[in-house]
């Protein structure tokens, strides 16, 4: 069976950063999950046109409700990827319905999870997010991940202090990614970082502060 494997991306991938991070799936069945983007129909029949040429293409929307056999749905996919958003309200969708516990079984099953924003920080322990208003705040994820997380370290001027802060306090330390970079996590291990960006690169942040990881430029 393939080893669980996370790509969790610290800002809306280029071309670039989706291939690697389809590349290290185990095939291009990819299920696009867009419900912290509040699945804007739009950006949905964008994502089919971006990847038509190099992925098959299906989306979860659970609106007006998820469609039957989700579990099914999800088992079969060799990728699941999770949009940016409102982290929050996808927890509490993904929650009621038991999209939750899907997504756990189809990574340990080899399924590659993969996202940005939201999509970075909802497979950790915790993350900072901005779900609960434009100011940022510490919120439990699903855990896949040891941890937190941060996404858009180098992207939004308040991230870095608030995330940093938060540590220095007692939330649980992490990792922290610029725009454009990758994390790639195998078995809850960290595998490598990645960035299409030269200069861009993580972070793992402790109570004694930042450490800068070598990021593979790609």
């Amino acid at each position: 069976m393939p080893e669980p494997q996370i790509v969790a991306m610290g800002g809306t991938p280029d071309d670039v950063l989706l291939e690697y991070a389809l590349g290290a799936a185990r095939g291009k069945r990819v299920l696009y999950v867009p419900t912290a983007g509040m699945e804007d129909p739009a950006q949905t029949v964008s994502w089919y046109e971006r990847l038509q040429a190099r992925a098959a293409l299906t989306h979860l929307h659970f609106f007006p409700w998820p469609p039957d056999r989700l579990h099914e749905l999800a088992l079969a996919q060799d990728v699941v990827l999770v949009t940016g958003g409102n982290t929050a309200n996808a927890l509490a969708i993904w929650g009621v319905h038991g999209f939750d516990e899907i997504l756990r079984e189809a990574w340990q099953q080899g399924v590659l999870l993969t996202g940005w924003s939201a999509g970075m920080i909802c497979w950790f322990e915790q993350g900072v997010t901005d779900s609960f208003g434009p100011g940022l705040a510490a919120m439990d994820c699903l855990g896949l991940l040891p941890g937190s997380a941060c996404p858009h370290y180098d992207g939004e001027e308040r991230r870095r202090p608030v995330y940093t802060q938060l540590v220095a306090d007692g939330f649980p330390g992490g990792i922290a990614a610029d725009d454009d970079v990758g994390v790639h996590f195998v078995d809850r291990e960290l595998r490598e970082v990645v960035t299409s960006r030269d200069g861009a690169t993580a972070y793992r942040v402790t109570p004694d502060g930042e450490q800068r990881l070598e990021a593979r430029l790609l």
